[in-house]
């Protein structure tokens, strides 16, 4: 008997339109999205009321195609545009539209708010669904480095920028002279004077803009260093004061004034930033991206972006940054570069309101692995003296058994969602640039994970 196929016929044209709703299977990801938007409130859209103009593509439409691309790892604009004629459950979202790829970038960077409204309302519709709690919760927090929309090789570092606007000074004093010469050599064919001068001129003029924002944040940044090195001082001047002697180690130094040779400004992205990426063993232009995960349901349940290479002051915003659907928080987590007595005091003892929640912060590195002396069973450390420093107090506060219990939760809870956003989602670079526009991004990419996490949890979102 002969081998049988599948007639497989691309020239047979449909007699009836088909329904794609037949094309994308029943518990796909495209029919979450798309009920989840039907919960939401759209009325943060931006929308042209005049009537004026093109149709517009619907609010809702626009924001379950970024919010599903951005869940499968599609983040260009010209490739979601591509996706819309591909991608059968994309198709079907669109209802067979195709939003261009100006439409699709034009919205994204025009609903900031749309975008924020929207990750509040799937985190209510999440405690709605009994996956989110929001009383008493316990939160982890973290920062991970995104890869700026800008490359480190488009930077000029101070030193280098004040050298070659030397340098251009006297090329163009010594090209004006020669334009005033009239024995002087001719330049090369196709090459004038003046539009030498020019082009020298205007990066001049980049270079002194360059110089004038580096001057201007290592001014901000002096500022930050002398408090803390007050704070040192007072530190140390009350340690004397209890012990009777000179504390060990030298005495902090004041920040020096003005810039460091190495500060730098990206022409790409000025607000981005140069920081450590991976273990420390190289740099990259980027962004320092804050989230907080809430340890039970891991949905991320407040986000924003920083330029700051490190996280020793995003302790107080991120905390700041929490839905207002979560009510009360109960402990905090953070590792040890979060940790300062101040952020720790303003979080745990607002002004004006009543207590906050508890810190459990790693106080310095912690070894990977256990020795056998840690997995002994132990009592609780005795606590420090009344008078002890801060830090020796939040030592032994995560030294307890029921702080090493809730530290390990930590690790556990976040970094797992940056390896889901990283990895799966395959998000590692923004699209946008600017630190408004790179803040709104990181919305779309939380409200996505969020919406992912929901669907694997099998949530039912209609439950009222």
């Amino acid at each position: 008997m002969a081998a049988r196929f599948v007639n497989i016929d691309h020239d047979t044209p449909l007699l009836l339109p088909p329904d794609l709703r037949d094309w994308v299977r029943e518990n796909h990801l495209v029919h979450f999205v798309m009920d989840a938007i039907g919960l939401l409130d759209l009325g943060e859209a931006r929308v042209n009321h005049r009537g004026t103009g093109d149709e517009q593509y619907p609010p809702a439409m626009m924001l379950g195609l970024l919010i599903y691309c951005y869940a499968t790892g599609t983040f260009s604009s010209r490739k979601i545009e591509g996706l819309t004629h591909e991608n059968v459950a994309v198709r079907y979202l669109c209802a067979d539209t195709h939003p261009d790829h100006d439409s699709i970038c034009e919205f994204r960077r025009g609903n900031r708010a749309l975008l924020e409204s929207s990750f509040h309302q799937v985190l209510e519709c999440a405690a709605r669904a009994k996956v989110l709690q929001v009383g008493d919760i316990t939160v982890a927090l973290d920062g991970t480095k995104i890869l700026a929309s800008a490359s480190k090789h488009s930077a000029v570092s101070h030193g280098h920028a004040v050298a070659q606007m030397q340098l251009l000074e006297e090329q163009i004093a010594q090209l004006l002279a020669k334009a005033e010469s009239a024995d002087s050599a001719p330049l090369q064919d196709g090459l004038s004077i003046p539009e030498e001068v020019s082009r020298r001129q205007d990066r001049l003029a980049k270079l002194k803009e360059a110089v004038a924002v580096i001057e201007e944040r290592a001014q901000a940044r002096r500022q930050e260093e002398l408090a803390a090195y007050r704070a040192k001082v007072q530190e140390r001047e009350a340690k004397a004061k209890r012990s009777g002697k000179k504390p060990r180690g030298r005495d902090p130094k004041p920040p020096p004034e003005g810039p460091d040779a190495q500060d730098q400004y990206n022409f790409t992205d000025p607000e981005s930033r140069v920081m450590k990426a991976g273990s420390g063993q190289h740099f990259e232009q980027s962004y320092n991206a804050q989230t907080a995960v809430e340890v039970d349901s891991r949905l991320i349940i407040a986000q924003h972006v920083t330029n700051a290479p490190n996280d020793k002051q995003q302790l107080v915003p991120t905390v700041a940054a929490i839905s207002p659907v979560v009510t009360t928080i109960a402990s905090v987590l953070v590792d040890s570069g979060f940790y300062s007595a101040a952020a720790v005091a303003a979080v745990e003892a607002p002004e004006g309101e009543r207590s906050g929640p508890k810190v459990y912060a790693a106080t310095g590195r912690q070894q990977h692995g256990r020795t056998i002396a840690q997995l002994e069973k132990r009592d609780d450390p005795s606590p420090p003296a009344a008078a002890a420093p801060p830090v020796e107090h939040m030592a032994h506060r995560v030294q307890t058994q029921a702080g090493r219990a809730l530290y390990a939760l930590r690790k556990q809870t976040i970094e797992p969602v940056f390896g889901i956003i990283k990895e799966a989602l395959g998000f590692r670079r923004f699209r946008l640039r600017g630190l408004a526009k790179v803040n709104l991004e990181w919305t779309l990419v939380s409200l996505s994970y969020n919406l992912k996490r929901l669907y694997h949890l099998g949530t039912d979102l209609q439950t009222t």
